[in-house]
């Protein structure tokens, strides 16, 4: 039995100690896969349960030199996060103050008088200062070089160690033996590191906060109703389905649940990214974390706390954030072989010197240069970090994005599929028009007061379509006796006062019960292009009118097609609703092409045989009966409530059915792929560059120091833009 498991990992300081992790998991018998991510610090694990369990697997974790964070240890972890914070931010201030003099000694040259055995005072200082700042400050570096080395592993710390040792040892040697001194490279290296460590830790925190958020709108107590009148307060993990919670007005809904008793207007902004509240009344269904503002409201639980739409937008962000789409992939491999390769560069970039020039010094300092130079940690987090923020802006949006595959496949999308009813249009039958039969003599409203009153003993969405239009247009309805549903046909029933029988549905019902049905053909034939279905009205022996009842189209839909064109898509509409309806819809919102009368087992097909021809297809669907469709597109969109977002087949899920959340779902994806885009570049660019610079000795290490912070802190910041839209 295949099972998942997501653990978080503490102490990896780059995208090596990812790879390093990786490596060991994939050696473990009956690992299946493993996706680490340096930037989420996690480890997704894929594994065969009879062949490996979860205690192993931690195990080979700690065993690779880093350690696990369990779930109860997590809030700790945060405190223990930002204490880290501070240390490192007190680390990068002594380290400034300390390397400052002897880096100021290389355009001002400051004396101590007197030496001590032979070495000049000013020496010593430069000695000591460096000594503190590379040792003391600096040690994380040497520390976690020789943890890996021992475990025959090497990380982009590795590089940094070597670098600032070689420096700091050859100027211990030069001040006995004769030669420059290097204490200003190894201590400005190791201070311009720390600097870059901090300040990506500072972005990192940032990229990772909406994340945070989410986390945070979770309510830990609720109130329970244990009796009329009696509530007790509890742990939300101790409430259970069933269980009647009461909330008041500016509290927050605890769980998920049914209104059974209240009304109020309730703010779901922090779920679905609107910022109108919404009114809930009895049977409205209500979501955790979303917040009551003006009504007391009694809710019936209806799912737990580990189950809820909250939990189950959380866990979705979480699997988006530690998956990886193809390109970082293949830059994880890069990043896995860079580190040995670079020190093999910079042994030949010694020795290449060394013959050239003979100078131990140059070809030391060079060496150096390509060591420092070439930390290839923006290249680890190019595209986690773009990741991390994309899915985070999405979730705080109403929109949910499963894995980082999704950035990718936008690009190439140039046609988006919508099934019809519940996706462009609400999925609830609406009256459009009355029709009277001129040859007898009723008018629209006794219409509709016919047809409603024989309606109103089904619960048939037609049926509660005409009896709601009566109470809209205030229309007083009639008793009726011997009520009959005849499913697929309509209704019947008989006026109790006037001893009349009444008819309410399609001709299949007229023609069952011998009416003509001359003036029904007409009607239908003059309104086949209008869509909807018509209801035909039936009094006594004759046939006194109809009611055209329409699926309404959602508000935004028109927007969302005129969007999609203008940004070069083409739209087609996919539906097993009859033709004229699917056509009507479609002339309504611009959509040139229809497919219509597809029964859901054929969807599938249809978007495969667009496929076969070359198009890449985003499908848009409920996700529940469309749930092939949306595996078999390119890139499935899924218009789903929070309950079933856990089963949903779409590789984005709206958790608003609003159809223009297609297009922002579109513009995130495509504007968060384009930043990967712009990372990897430049990760890939700044080392394609930097290293021959080094190699040919034109970068001084400490330049090559402040470029590997900065572009550490360019790929960061750049990722940030993504929450600017």
């Amino acid at each position: 039995m295949i099972k998942k498991e997501t653990i978080k990992i503490g102490g990896m300081h780059c995208a090596s100690c990812a790879s390093n992790i990786t490596k060991n998991l994939a050696k473990m018998e009956g690992v299946v896969d493993s996706k680490v991510n340096f930037a989420t610090e996690t480890a997704k694990v894929e594994f065969d349960g009879s062949k490996a369990n979860l205690e192993e697997i931690k195990k080979t974790i700690v065993n690779t030199g880093y350690k696990i964070i369990e779930q109860e240890e997590q809030e700790k972890a945060k405190s223990e996060e930002l204490k880290h914070e501070k240390r490192l931010k007190l680390k990068v201030i002594f380290s400034i103050l300390l390397t400052l003099p002897i880096f100021l000694r290389m355009f001002w040259k400051w004396e101590i008088p007197g030496e001590l055995w032979g070495v000049p005072f000013t020496d010593w200082a430069q000695h000591d200062l460096a000594f503190l700042v590379v040792f003391i400050f600096g040690w994380q570096f040497h520390a976690n070089t020789f943890k890996q080395l021992f475990k025959k592993q090497l990380g982009m710390d590795a590089l940094i160690s070597m670098g600032t040792l070689a420096a700091y040892f050859y100027s211990l040697w030069s001040m006995f033996f004769g030669g420059h001194i290097y204490f200003e490279s190894a201590a400005t290296i190791t201070t311009l590191i720390l600097l870059g460590r901090f300040l990506e830790t500072k972005t990192k925190s940032r990229a990772s906060q909406a994340m945070r958020k989410l986390l945070e709108l979770g309510v830990k107590k609720a109130n329970v109703l244990v009796s009329e009148g009696k509530e007790i307060e509890k742990n939300i993990e101790d409430i259970r389905i069933g269980e009647i919670i009461v909330v008041r007005p500016g509290e927050k809904v605890p769980l998920d649940g049914e209104v059974l008793e209240g009304i109020s207007y309730i703010n779901e902004s922090m779920l679905s990214g609107e910022s109108m509240p919404v009114l809930k009344e009895k049977r409205s269904e209500v979501y955790g974390a979303t917040i009551n503002q003006d009504g007391i409201l009694k809710i019936k639980v209806s799912a737990e706390a580990g189950d809820t739409m909250l939990s189950q937008i959380i866990k979705t962000v979480e699997e988006a954030q530690s998956s990886k789409p193809p390109m970082q992939r293949l830059a994880d491999k890069i990043a896995g072989i860079f580190v040995p390769a670079v020190i093999c560069i910079a042994v030949l970039t010694f020795a290449g010197w060394m013959i050239a020039s003979g100078d131990v010094s140059k070809a030391l300092i060079n060496a150096v240069a390509v060591l420092i130079i070439s930390c290839p940690c923006a290249l680890g987090i190019a595209t986690p970090i773009a990741v991390m923020v994309g899915a985070s802006v999405g979730a705080q949006n109403g929109i949910l994005i499963k894995n980082g595959d999704s950035f990718e496949k936008v690009k190439k999308i140039d046609t988006v599929i919508f099934d019809k009813t519940g996706t462009l249009t609400k999925g609830e039958p609406k009256v459009r028009r009355v029709i009277a039969n001129k040859e007898e003599s009723f008018s629209e409203d006794k219409i509709i007061k016919i047809g409603a009153s024989v309606a109103k003993g089904s619960r048939h969405p037609l049926s509660q379509a005409v009896v709601l239009y009566a109470e809209e247009e205030k229309i007083d309805l009639t008793e009726i006796s011997g009520f009959k549903e005849i499913p697929g046909k309509g209704v019947s029933g008989k006026c109790t006062t006037h001893k009349t029988d009444l008819f309410l549905g399609n001709k299949k019902l007229l023609k069952e019960n011998n009416f003509d049905i001359s003036w029904p053909e007409r009607i239908t034939k003059e309104h086949r292009e209008a869509g909807g279905t018509l209801l035909f009205v039936a009094h006594g022996d004759k046939v006194i009118g109809a009611i055209l009842a329409t699926d309404e189209i959602k508000e935004s839909s028109a927007d969302t097609i005129k969007e999609l064109n203008k940004m070069g898509m083409e739209t087609i509409i996919l539906s097993g609703d009859n033709k004229p309806n699917a056509e009507a819809t479609a002339g309504s919102l611009g959509v040139k092409k229809v497919l219509a009368e597809v029964l859901p087992a054929e969807k599938q097909f249809e978007v495969k045989n667009l496929q076969k021809d070359g198009r890449k297809v985003i499908f848009v669907g409920d996700g529940i009966n469309d749930a092939p469709s949306l595996v078999q597109a390119d890139l499935g969109i899924a218009i789903g409530s929070g309950a079933d977002i856990a089963k949903e087949s779409g590789d984005i899920i709206l958790t608003q059915s609003d159809p223009y959340k297609v297009v922002r779902a579109i513009n995130l994806s495509a504007k968060t792929f384009k930043i990967i885009k712009q990372n990897l570049f430049w990760a890939f660019f700044y080392n394609v560059l930097a290293i021959p610079l080094a190699v040919a000795g034109l970068v001084n290490p400490m330049v090559g120091a402040m470029a590997m912070g900065l572009s550490d802190v360019f790929v960061i910041s750049n990722s940030l833009r993504i929450y600017r839209k």
